[in-house]
């Protein structure tokens, strides 16, 4: 089991992610806001993910890069939860809180995010 979060699993392409916020399924789970695409690209077997933790609600960079962090630690660990499909998928974690959560907490939230995509992507494929 791969657990690493190379850049391919980034969503880094500007373009890309104007059609995520664009075009995209969306639901919110506290703190996060989800959104998520089906591609009919298929350049690369793995989700693509993008973090965000908003200025306006965490004003300090430390706080906010700790959030990232705990947040892209949570995904890396728990990825392998999303299942394999031919198409690729576009996934935005947004934080909304403006409390800073513990790792536990976190991971909990990311785990019910995955299983929610992947209850979603079924009920669309079907």
């Amino acid at each position: 089991m791969n657990f690493r979060l190379p850049k391919s699993e980034r969503l880094h392409s500007q373009k890309l992610i104007k059609e995520l916020f664009d075009k995209s399924s969306s639901f919110f789970l506290y703190p996060f806001k989800v959104l998520y695409l089906e591609g009919e690209e298929t350049n690369g077997d793995c989700p693509q993910v993008l973090f965000s933790v908003s200025k306006r609600k965490i004003n300090k960079a430390v706080s906010r890069n700790l959030m990232k962090r705990r947040i892209r630690e949570a995904y890396r660990i728990n990825k392998h939860l999303l299942s394999e499909s031919s198409s690729q998928l576009f996934i935005g974690l947004i934080y909304v809180s403006s409390d800073i959560m513990e790792f536990k907490q976190v991971e909990e939230k990311i785990k019910l995010i995955l299983h929610r995509i992947n209850k979603e992507q079924k009920n669309e494929n079907e």
